[in-house]
């Protein structure tokens, strides 16, 4: 029979020196990320450590994520979380699996976190993505971690379509339509007048702290934009940039949108929560006019040697062959822009989410991003093609820190219907960097 062996603090730091194998940390996606779920000292990850929580070992298509990490089992693993009956757990499923060196860390509490000498890792600015656990302390009125605003305002996004509100939301959430902040008509970012007005009537001030969410398998009103497609949760990264935009110092998102709520026991409310409208915003909009570009500045981006145009879009919009959009007749790309792979096609995200809908590990986007030659000294702008996936693109690279990031508004959109702008399609000739 095979067995799992312990692994000591001293040996892990030797193991994680060789470069050999691999270690997985199974807590919470939460604590990865930087919460701290167990009153731990520290919050974050072993360094170079991949996140595989427990809980996905309930899904039957778990194991495909060990190959996606590139864990291998003809290499040593190494697996830690919170307490020793979980790790061991996962050491036992591991081995079943024929995985043949398997050690676990039981120390993660007690030693690794506690000990300053010892790194750990963690998304820059974890706090802006939240989990279940955190919105309900919120709602119970207790005060969860990172949390010191006077007021929130908790929005359920959806696009058009009322009723994917009213089937059932987080319990006290106002509904909170796309169109009220991006143009039905350009689908760019609403007028600084027309958002101040839009805010104030959701009770939204600078300093209110809003977290917004959305329901993956959302329906919508308008099948000619997206055809039978979710448009839940995407919209809610649509909503959340602008509003980050607009000057809402303290935006928060839900990491895994409603599913997650749903995931971790908690029930949906549909009873209608009316928006408290307050007076004045507070502050001049845009709070932040340099997360959101537009047709000019991304033609600077595209001849500048410190920024890159990113089209987060998918293989087949990127050279052409399709426009990725009933409603958008051009196809090609903007000669210059960098490919962001969004996924397979322009209503998924697969390629920045992990299969629960969660966010993907922020490590393993950035690594992808940095073959790419997009690096955080750089000014990088994401766009798609009307800016809910470049959207969901920038927030990433938001929540990871990297300090000049922006979204190109008008997006394919835009610039394909200006006939006087050059469009590429094909594959790109490769470019030594």
């Amino acid at each position: 029979m095979k067995k799992y062996r312990a692994i000591s603090t001293e040996k892990l730091q030797t193991f994680i020196k060789s470069k050999t194998g691999k270690v997985i940390d199974i807590r919470p996606i939460a604590a990865y990320n930087g919460w701290r779920l167990q009153d731990e000292s520290r919050g974050g990850h072993i360094p170079k450590a991949k996140s595989i929580p427990l809980k996905w070992t309930r899904y039957m298509d778990w194991v495909e994520v060990l190959e996606e990490k590139n864990i291998r089992k003809g290499e040593p693993v190494v697996v830690y979380g919170y307490d020793d009956k979980n790790t061991r757990s996962m050491a036992k499923k591991l081995l079943d699996l024929g995985y043949a060196d398997v050690g676990v860390y039981d120390g993660f509490l007690s030693e690794w976190s506690a000990n300053e000498d010892l790194p750990l890792d963690r998304l820059e600015r974890y706090q802006q993505l939240v989990y279940p656990e955190w919105i309900k302390q919120l709602i119970d009125g207790e005060i969860p971690q990172e949390y010191n605003s006077e007021d929130y305002v908790i929005c359920h996004s959806h696009y058009g379509y009322i009723e994917d509100y009213e089937r059932g939301h987080i319990p006290g959430a106002i509904a909170l339509n796309t169109n009220w902040l991006e143009s039905t008509e350009t689908w760019n970012r609403r007028t600084p007048k027309e958002l101040r007005e839009r805010l104030e009537s959701l009770g939204i001030r600078h300093d209110t702290t809003v977290v917004v969410y959305g329901r993956f398998s959302a329906p919508v009103y308008d099948e000619e934009r997206f055809p039978g497609k979710s448009a839940g949760h995407l919209g809610a990264m649509r909503s959340a940039a602008i509003l980050l935009y607009a000057g809402v110092e303290d935006v928060r998102i839900l990491n895994g949108g409603i599913t997650s709520w749903e995931d971790a026991g908690y029930e949906l409310s549909t009873d209608n929560a009316d928006p408290r409208s307050v007076d004045d915003f507070g502050a001049k909009i845009p709070g932040r006019p340099e997360l959101m570009i537009d047709t000019p500045q991304a033609k600077e981006y595209l001849s500048a040697d410190d920024a890159e145009l990113v089209s987060v879009r998918s293989w087949g919009e990127f050279i052409g062959k399709r426009s990725g959009y009933h409603y958008i007749e051009k196809k090609g790309r903007i000669p210059g822009a960098v490919f962001g792979n969004c996924g397979s096609d322009a209503y998924h995200m697969e390629n920045y989410r992990n299969f629960d809908h969660t966010m993907r590990e922020h490590q393993e986007v950035a690594e992808k991003w940095i073959e790419e030659g997009l690096t955080p000294d750089k000014k990088l702008a994401f766009y798609c093609g009307t800016g809910w996936r470049g959207s969901e693109a920038f927030w990433n690279a938001y929540l990871m820190g990297w300090p000049n990031v922006a979204v190109y508004d008008g997006g394919w959109y835009e610039w394909s219907s200006d006939s006087q702008n050059p469009i590429e399609v094909g594959e790109p000739k490769l470019e030594l960097r």
